[in-house]
């Protein structure tokens, strides 16, 4: 019997086509192209591979032995030539006639594993357009997240601190972040309070007091320097109850300041004193934050200033994710170290952190239209950089481009390239001029 297992594994290894000889009952090989083989190997069948339109034929090899040449048997529509033989191993001898189904069945296994990688040979890619887009060359600047509203409270009295809020709280407008000890300024109050009472008393005591020396002085049982003396003290009796009330006010308020209250809602980001520690009037004593009105906060050079406009967007990179801003203001004064110019940007509606770097692509030039591929598209090598373009027969061609303004996920090529024209934009590193392709959903490929 034929050595099958010896046929196949020459299937897989012999690629070159075999220059064939037509004789009167047989068919010759020639020698010149046969690989180099283990010398126990020679060559002893002729066989095919099926394409899609056309057919090649192809050696195939057994063990080395008595080579008998059979007559040629002819299949239409399947294979042109076949040719077999057998081995010095061969314990019987040959048909006459052999069934030429049962030569097919045997050879088919074979060659359809040769011809699987061509049936399969087809690239999955996945595609986007090329398209006509207002590109602009831009320079990138690094900002931060911050609050609009942030401020380090201070005492306003000085005292010991009985209690701070704790770092993170939330607090509300007019709620209290911390407390300063106010026994003594009670006392104060208390004072205050007292001599206000004294003064209204002798107040009252000279009213009476005037009003009855009016009467004497009229009826000339009074003398007038008495009634002039006593009117002066009403006068000076009523000047210093203001004073007294206006020591008691400023002694009140003194004593509600020791309550140290938020002057908008938010957290408590720092605690810079704690309680027990001595705060001085005018000591910082929390910071507060309200993380709730952000924005971009940024330092822009002189050359950027006529391609920035208020209210204008511009692209920011946060956390790796494309955002659109908005220009709030642009301070035209600018550092006179730097020589930058401090740009505010407001925020998209979202969860943000106070603190996040922003990457922000400001203008250098007016845009123009350019014809504009996904930077995923490039193929960059070493000396050149190129692009596959998917024809409409499903064949990827490679096309040379050079690269011109990048704004985003986009980037100005020039080539042979237009409009609408499909490019590959994943599975294009390993791609050759000329090979045919499957395009694949964005997703299909991972």
């Amino acid at each position: 019997m034929t050595d099958w297992r010896a046929y196949s594994a020459a299937v897989a290894s012999t690629a070159a086509p075999v220059k064939i000889r037509k004789t009167e009952n047989r068919i010759d090989w020639s020698n010149s192209i046969a690989p180099r083989l283990p010398p126990s190997v020679t060559p002893a069948l002729v066989g095919i591979e099926a394409k899609p339109i056309t057919l090649t034929i192809k050696r195939f090899l057994s063990r080395r032995g008595s080579a008998g040449i059979l007559p040629v048997e002819t299949v239409t529509g399947a294979w042109t030539i076949l040719q077999y033989t057998r081995t010095e191993h061969t314990r019987q001898r040959w048909p006459r006639r052999i069934g030429v189904r049962r030569l097919l069945a045997a050879l088919l296994l074979p060659l359809a594993l040769v011809a699987a990688p061509l049936r399969g040979s087809e690239k999955p890619v996945v595609v986007a357009e090329a398209t006509l887009r207002e590109l602009a060359p831009v320079n990138w600047y690094t900002g931060t997240i911050i609050s609009r509203e942030r401020a380090k409270l201070a005492a306003e009295v000085s005292g010991r601190l009985l209690w701070v809020a704790e770092v993170g709280a939330q607090v509300d407008k007019g709620a209290t972040v911390a407390r300063i000890d106010g026994a003594l300024m009670k006392e104060d109050l208390a004072e205050r309070q007292a001599d206000i009472a004294r003064i209204r008393a002798r107040l009252q005591f000279l009213e009476k007091e005037t009003s009855r020396l009016q009467r004497l002085t009229k009826q000339n049982n009074a003398a007038q320097s008495q009634l002039e003396k006593t009117m002066s003290e009403l006068a000076s009796a009523r000047s210093e109850l203001k004073a007294a009330q206006a020591r008691e006010r400023r002694t009140a308020q003194q004593l509600e300041r020791t309550d140290l209250r938020a002057p908008f809602s938010g957290v408590v980001t720092e605690r810079l004193l704690r309680a027990g520690e001595w705060a001085d009037d005018g000591s910082a004593v929390v910071a507060m934050t309200d993380p709730d009105l952000l924005e971009v906060q940024s330092w822009v050079s002189v050359s950027a200033l006529p391609f920035i406009k208020m209210q204008s967007t511009l692209k920011l990179v946060i956390g790796g994710e494309a955002w659109q801003g908005t220009v709030r203001t642009l301070v035209p004064v600018g550092d006179q170290r730097s020589r930058l110019y401090e740009l505010r940007i407001s925020l998209p509606e979202r969860q943000w952190n106070v603190g996040e770097s922003v990457r922000i692509a400001v203008p250098t030039a007016q845009a123009r239209e350019v014809l504009a591929v996904p930077r995923d598209a490039l193929v960059i090598r070493r000396n050149s950089i190129s692009l596959f373009r998917v024809d409409d027969d499903l064949v990827a061609r490679q096309v040379p481009v050079t690269t011109g303004i990048a704004s985003g996920a986009f980037i100005e090529v020039q080539g042979d390239l237009k409009a609408g024209d499909r490019v590959v934009i994943r599975g294009g590193e390993r791609l050759r001029d000329g090979q045919p392709v499957t395009i694949q959903k964005p997703g299909a490929m991972q």
